[in-house]
């Protein structure tokens, strides 16, 4: 996959009307994750994606290794977005749902294995939702209608406010 193609799926899925607001976003998430994960992890992780954006993990990251948990993730990524928080999740969310096709399998576990994800610590497990209930596909485009999440969705499983089925205006 081309930088054009990977930015075309996150645009799509994120339903962002500008490539400038999509590759703000990806920059976002990827370069906040480059800083959270050691050197090594970064460059493993970015090796199969497009150059492009390969770098926001690895050449745009002057510290990795930092320690901040999901909710420090979240805001670095707001701050750097220019979202706010729901959004930046839900949109971290969904980045890491595409980065997941494109990477070795082995290289995405060792992601895994460097955040923690049970409820009792960082709850960085928060981030593979989306990848967790089969990825990205028509069935999940349905239900988020491809927006952010409710305002707890920083702290819990994403739910897009009027997507319950109690809801009367469903």
């Amino acid at each position: 996959m081309n930088f054009d193609e990977f930015t075309g799926q996150v645009q799509h899925r994120l339903e962002l009307p500008a490539t400038g607001e999509t590759v703000r976003a990806i920059r976002a998430t990827l370069m906040t994750l480059g800083q959270r994960i050691p050197a090594g992890a970064a460059e493993d992780l970015a090796a199969s994606l497009p150059m492009e954006i390969k770098w926001y993990m690895t050449g745009a990251v002057h510290e990795h290794g930092q320690r901040f948990d999901w909710k420090e993730f979240v805001s670095r990524i707001s701050e750097i977005e220019g979202v706010d928080r729901p959004e930046a999740a839900y949109h971290a969310r969904v980045i890491m749902d595409l980065v997941s096709t494109l990477v070795p399998p082995s290289d995405f576990q060792q992601l895994r294995d460097q955040l923690p994800e049970s409820e009792d610590d960082e709850n960085w497990r928060k981030l593979f939702e989306i990848t967790d209930a089969g990825g990205w596909g028509e069935a999940q485009e349905a239900q988020t209608g491809g927006g952010p999440q409710s305002e707890d969705d920083t702290n819990g499983a994403p739910e897009k406010p009027g997507d319950s089925p109690s809801d009367p205006t469903k």
